[in-house]
């Protein structure tokens, strides 16, 4: 038995060792190649990824950009993140490069070990899958499809007040805002609507955000593990529901057009092949995450501005109330009533600008290009931070005051404001949010005013911006 244990302990390491002298050496000719933006790799294997985390961890990610931007002179510059070389492209300019060169210079990449939590089950190109993935959603997500699906969110929405908010003195933002959205996706995505069944794995999805940006040491205990084993664990869920689903559609207990999940079921590419379960439950897997994660952190920090400044709250509550007003009693909110909420959403904009739902993403260059006098080699992975324009003051004037007229008229910029990002790419649920944020805006200030309980709570980012103690607020009724 100790010779078996020493004989995996030295392939561990000569497997390992391995990796490190292959990153070694690539970290060493990365500096033979002509014309590469200016910037410092860092230490092998690391590269400058504790940096990188760090920042965010701090809750300011932009800083990781704004400092290297100061130290090289220039928005365009070389790094090593989670072992590969990376140039980071700041500015309006290349955030509209890199979107509209989508599928033509560089397609969206994530770091190999991602593909331990979200293990694909199709043999496709991203631009194939993302290409595929845009045929399935419109129905769904574009403002047509959501508009009948207005009155079910403001239904879910005011139950999860009555239940989670109201008689309550004192709330944890954060986490009843995990819940809500995620009980609003089962809801539109799955026609889940059981709450023990929708407790049941939607604890897993706080591992899986912890686990994507993290130190990937597959170990027991550590979050790159219990991302895994969550991944693991909600598949299993899902796989669940796609069986009961295929067998409710059989005998006509379930609707073809009822939700996401029966759409993908009955939907078959241009070879005519259907998705078997394992790709579909990937799929929803994404969606859950992408439909709960970020609109979540949307959520609490509506929350947070609005405590923190109550004459921004004057002016939503204002507006709130007139759609109350206009409305019969008891009657559900309508598309036009979304419509109606132009300076919440300018308000939600503005939140979104200075603490995006997700910081940025990668994309890999698919052929050797030149940018601003620089070459860009195939393989190298680009990295887009919605921070860099987003608290740039030669975009947004003095970038830390909070100013929702900045999205009147014709708002920023183009390519400024990329809180869903932008080009090919762009978030397909963005309306789906925008949507959820303004219900969830109604049913808030209609209710409560509120106050932080800890004034000066830290922002971190892991990945998405949280409030490091959840964001607790003290509850205060409407006077009479």
């Amino acid at each position: 038995m100790e010779i078996f244990s020493f004989n995996l302990l030295l392939f561990v390491s000569f497997v390992i060792l391995s990796k490190l002298i292959a990153i070694i050496y690539r970290h060493r000719c990365q500096h033979k190649l002509p014309n590469l933006p200016p910037g410092n790799p860092g230490l092998p294997f690391i590269g400058e990824s504790l940096d990188f985390l760090a920042k965010g961890w701090k809750g300011c990610p932009e800083n990781f950009i704004f400092d290297r931007i100061r130290k090289y002179s220039s928005e365009i510059f070389k790094t090593n993140l989670f072992g590969q070389p990376v140039v980071i492209l700041s500015g309006a300019s290349g955030n509209k490069f890199l979107f509209s060169n989508e599928n033509k210079l560089v397609e969206t990449w994530w770091p190999e070990f991602v593909n331990k939590i979200f293990p694909s089950s199709v043999e496709r190109s991203p631009k194939e899958e993302a290409k595929r993935m845009r045929k399935l959603f419109p129905q769904f997500l574009k403002p047509e499809a959501l508009q009948r699906y207005i009155e079910i969110m403001d239904m879910v929405t005011q139950r999860h007040f009555a239940l989670d908010w109201e008689n309550k003195a004192e709330v944890v933002v954060f986490p009843l805002a995990k819940s809500y959205t995620f009980e609003l996706a089962c809801h539109l995505f799955l026609s889940i609507e059981d709450p023990g069944h929708i407790a049941r794995f939607s604890h897993p999805f706080d591992h899986i955000a912890s686990g994507i940006f993290t130190i990937p040491i597959d170990l027991p205990a550590t979050p790159f593990n219990r991302a895994i084993k969550a991944s693991n664990f909600i598949r299993t869920e899902l796989s669940a529901i796609i069986r009961q689903r295929k067998k409710d559609l059989a005998e006509g207990k379930a609707s073809p057009a009822q939700d996401i999940l029966s759409h993908m079921m009955l939907s078959f590419d241009e070879d005519g092949q259907y998705m078997n379960e394992v790709e579909i439950a990937d799929k929803i897997l994404a969606l859950l995450m992408g439909g709960h994660e970020s609109t979540s952190a949307a959520c609490t920090f509506v929350v947070k501005y609005l405590a923190e400044l109550p004459y921004i709250y004057e002016g939503v509550y204002k507006e709130q109330i007139d759609i109350i007003k206009s409305k019969k009693t008891g009657e559900l909110l309508n598309w036009e009533d979304i419509q109606k909420m132009k300076y919440s959403w300018n308000v939600a904009c503005e939140m979104m600008r200075l603490s995006p739902p997700f910081p940025g993403n990668f994309k890999e260059a698919i052929n050797d290009f030149a940018f601003k006098g620089f070459s860009i080699p195939k393989g190298w992975k680009l990295y887009w931070s919605a921070s860099s324009t987003h608290k740039n003051p030669e975009y947004f004037p003095e970038p830390e005051k909070f100013d929702p007229s900045r999205f009147e008229g014709k708002g920023p910029a183009p390519y400024t404001f990329i809180p869903f990002g932008g080009g090919p790419r762009m978030c397909p649920g963005s309306e789906y949010a925008r949507v959820e944020i303004l219900v969830f805006m109604h049913n808030l200030v209609k209710r409560f005013r509120f106050a932080k309980l800890i004034p000066d709570e830290k922002i971190v980012f892991n990945p998405t911006p949280r409030p490091a103690m959840g964001l607790p607020v003290r509850l205060l009724p409407h006077k009479a």
